[in-house]
């Protein structure tokens, strides 16, 4: 196993260059499965995040001036470049956030249609004319890049996140810096490697800052960048927001989710149950469109049918390493992690819940294992019923009726995704018109809408009015101007 001497310190990216990062401080990333350091992260500095935003700055007036057309044919450059290479990036993601090769995979995938979608943007950029408002009088409405974005990316989608915004961001004509997650950025750093080998974009278009809080802060407060997209707590949300306000920036800033999956009394649990599985313990239950409330409704036999059908599910899952071809639930992304998902089930439980599946197995060989979890809770308002915990936890929670599952679910501060089991088009929709939140799926586990929609969560899961994805990011990416001329 590497030595912190021996590993791999990894460098930023910034004007077409690579260059070490002024940091004394480093942090250690490691494999969650096996627990070998892999590499060395830099906890940037200023003046790091300076670099690349000035470069970007310089960058950024002549990329604008590339035609569309042209920006377009880049992002397919971009592309191509990563279906070259998405086994490897798939493994990278793997190795370093834990998940299994088929998520991983997947992930990718999804990181590739937002590059497919943004190669549009010839026609996403059109603006719109309006002739004789007036005698002689017409306006025109145009689209403009907005200047150098940042984008603060967690460590749960290490590709696909990142991917999210870069093709959008400059395929608008603007210069990019992103600041990945500390926790797993080499996937990150691979797709920027790419670029630069490649010469996709032209120096100083794409950089690349590792690091932590002095990173992030520092570009919230740099003068220089003009806007700000983020995903990760919702906490850590309005914080981004907040300060990218003071300062003038736009801000998306993509938060926490709590998302309820309603199981309705004539829902079939052949298909039913699996697509739960599937939406809770995927990814360890490390993703933000992830199903963590199981509603259940019906009569007490109704309920204690599809309570024993998800124990006995998640009971022949299999817990292992994310490269293991036959594991089901992955590492969670660190042992700190996975203690914090332990210490809310044993809450629950000192609070009367009850444990029907315990995945507590002592952490495994890097400590970050969990298995899946799944537990009744009584108290409806409970941390476990209503906070993110983030892990392969599964909270069950008994309603009479659809009309009282519903009003569970729009009872959560978080708005992200949710779904509905049923074999019923009234109660689907019903369903549709009545839950608070942006993302839904009939019959579907994770409702995660393809890259030509937006990403759509309510309530506390966004800060800011624009989402990611679809023509929400254009939106983000540009500036309207509204030109009334006479001649």
């Amino acid at each position: 196993m590497a030595t912190a001497a021996e590993a791999r310190t990894l460098q930023n990216y910034a004007g077409g260059a690579w260059f070490d990062s002024g940091a004394t401080e480093a942090l250690d990333d490691r494999d969650p499965a096996t627990g070998e350091l892999t590499a060395r992260v830099p906890l940037s500095v200023a003046a790091d995040v300076d670099r690349a935003v000035k470069a970007a700055r310089q960058a950024q007036p002549a990329w604008r001036e590339v035609p569309p057309q042209e920006r377009a044919r880049s992002v397919l450059a971009l592309r191509d470049a990563l279906l070259e290479h998405r086994q490897e990036i798939a493994a990278l993601v793997t190795a370093d956030m834990g998940k299994t090769l088929a998520d991983a995979d997947g992930e990718v995938g999804r990181g590739i249609e937002s590059v497919e979608s943004s190669a549009a943007i010839p026609h996403l950029l059109k603006g719109e004319t309006l002739e004789g408002v007036a005698s002689g009088v017409d306006v025109e409405l145009v689209r403009q890049p907005v200047g150098v974005v940042a984008a603060i990316t967690p460590f749960n989608f290490p590709a696909m996140i990142p991917l999210w915004f870069l093709p959008y961001a400059v395929a608008c004509g603007n210069a990019f810096v992103l600041k990945p997650s500390e926790r797993d950025p080499r996937p990150s750093q691979r797709i920027c490697e790419l670029i630069d080998e490649a010469e996709i974009f032209p120096p100083g278009v794409v950089n690349l800052v590792h690091g932590g809080r002095e990173a992030v802060e520092s570009l919230l407060d740099h003068d220089e960048v003009d806007a700000v997209s983020f995903v990760g707590q919702a906490k850590t949300a309005r914080l981004i927001a907040t300060r990218s306000a003071e300062t003038g920036k736009r801000v998306q800033a993509l938060g926490g989710a709590k998302n309820s999956m309603i199981v309705a009394d004539d829902a079939d649990l052949t298909t039913s149950v699996p697509a739960i599985m599937a939406s809770a313990f995927g990814a360890a239950g490390q993703r933000c469109l992830a199903g963590s409330v199981c509603v259940i409704a019906g009569d007490d036999d109704r309920q204690a049918e599809v309570r024993e059908a998800l124990r006995s599910s998640a009971e022949g899952l299999s817990t292992g390493p994310g490269a293991d071809p036959g594991t089901d639930v992955c590492p969670m992304v660190s042992p700190e992690a996975r203690e914090r998902a332990e210490t809310a089930v044993a809450t629950a439980e000192d609070q009367g819940a009850t444990v029907l599946l315990d995945g507590r197995i002592g952490g495994g060989e890097a400590g970050a294992m969990l298995g899946p979890t799944l537990v009744e809770v009584t108290d409806h308002e409970s941390e476990l019923a209503r906070e993110e915990i983030f892990g392969p936890v599964l909270a069950l929670v008994g309603a009479p009726d659809l009309d009282a599952a519903i009003k569970f679910a729009n009872g959560s501060r978080y708005g992200n995704a949710g779904s509905i089991f049923t074999t019923s088009g009234a109660a689907a929709r019903a369903y549709r018109w009545g839950i608070e939140a942006g993302m839904l799926g009939v019959n579907i586990g994770v409702p995660a809408p393809v890259a030509w929609f937006p990403f759509s969560g309510w309530k506390d899961s966004i800060d800011g009015d624009l989402h990611a994805n679809g023509g929400d990011a254009v939106d983000f990416y540009t500036r309207k101007k509204v030109v009334t001329s006479r001649w």
